[in-house]
């Protein structure tokens, strides 16, 4: 007997005090390096979106594969670039103008609401907090915070091109850091949670258009400036759930108030109105077929992922959610638990032992 080999107690113990170690360790990893991580899990979700693109292009249009990636990255980068001028250059001029009636604006509707008791109670709160607010003292901050969201998209944008042209590199890379015989458990979660992330875009992208044309219609029948501009905002703002519509409805706002007071509160009830059809008819049909999260879950948890990672956790919290309720799925529920969840067919890396294929093969 080898007297330096540990019984099985003592195993039990070092087992026990290395997940420890592991878990804190990991929140340490999440603490320093979470702007970091985010900004990867962006690259990550923006390389599912261009090989998403790329397989349209493959299937319909019959393009090989290399050359579809190709066109996929030319046709996100033309995106951004057109997105960059509608927002840069047609939607300034309205911009423009708003900054410049803005005061009179707001004197108009603090008289009309000064006209009842409770109004004008609002009013004089509102002009105290803006009379001690250090707006102007903090344009270079705002500045600043801009130029880095800048560069943070830059970095993402760069990031999900490398990860797109050879996925399978770092697919590969990261399932052999796993022990031999829990390789082909975690490569079926993760490409249950690529499957389930492709599927939750396209329902996005369903309702983001969908909410999008018919916010920009109803703004361009009230006679809103930029009316197409303010459609696609809001149809973008779709990705944040709850958090991403209610700031898009501002500039709605805003440039409706150029035109009159009943502007104002003819968009309020266009956007009422777009919500209660999105919320009763679109998003019920295109999401039950992929995932169906709680709501109070759902606004609770990206909440507390905007806290944590910032802005761009914001951003790509819903995807960040989509992604921990499939992991919870497919490694507890599924290989942990025991329950009956049936696997997405897709070609593997490794076999169920571990071992690397040679040329991977469809799951029976």
């Amino acid at each position: 007997m080898n007297r330096l080999a540990p019984d099985d107690d003592d195993a039990r113990f070092v087992r026990r005090l290395f997940l420890t170690v592991a878990v804190a360790a990991l929140t340490a990893i999440l603490y320093f390096t979470g702007d970091l991580l985010i900004l990867a899990f962006g690259s990550i979700l923006g390389a599912i979106v261009i090989h998403a693109i790329a397989e349209i292009y493959e299937e319909r249009l019959r393009i090989p594969t290399r050359p579809a990636l190709i066109t996929a990255i030319i046709t996100v980068l033309a995106l951004i670039v057109f997105l960059g001028w509608l927002f840069g250059v047609e939607f300034r001029t309205q911009v423009n103008v708003l900054v410049t009636r803005l005061p009179g604006i707001l004197n108009e509707i603090g008289d009309q609401l000064s006209v009842s008791p409770v109004g004008a109670k609002v009013v004089d709160a509102v002009r105290a907090a803006f009379a001690g607010s250090r707006v102007a003292q903090d344009i270079g901050g705002i500045a600043e915070g801009a130029g880095q969201f800048v560069l943070n998209a830059l970095l993402v944008l760069v990031g999900a091109i490398f990860f797109a042209v050879d996925p399978k590199v770092y697919e590969r890379g990261f399932l052999l850091l796993m022990p031999p015989s829990k390789r082909a458990v975690v490569e079926d979660a993760l490409l249950d949670t690529a499957s389930t992330l492709r599927l939750w875009l396209r329902a996005q992208l369903i309702q983001m258009t969908t909410m999008g044309v018919l916010v920009g219609l109803g703004l361009w029948w009230l006679g809103v400036p930029s009316a197409p501009a303010l459609g696609l905002l809001t149809g973008l703002s779709e990705f944040i759930p709850y958090v991403g519509p209610v700031a898009a409805m501002v500039p709605a706002l805003g440039l409706a108030a150029t035109q009159s007071i009943s502007h104002v509160l003819w968009t309020l009830g266009v956007f009422a109105i777009v919500r209660v059809i999105q919320t009763n008819f679109i998003t019920p049909f295109v999401t039950s077929r992929v995932v169906a999260i709680p709501p109070a879950i759902t606004l609770f948890a990206i909440l507390a992922i905007g806290a944590v990672f910032g802005l761009f956790g914001l951003f790509f919290s819903a995807a960040i959610l989509v992604v921990v309720y499939t992991l919870i799925r497919s490694l507890y529920l599924r290989d942990t638990l025991g329950e009956h969840i049936p696997r997405s067919r897709h070609r593997t890396l490794f076999d169920s032992a571990g071992n690397q294929r040679d040329s991977p093969e469809k799951l029976d």
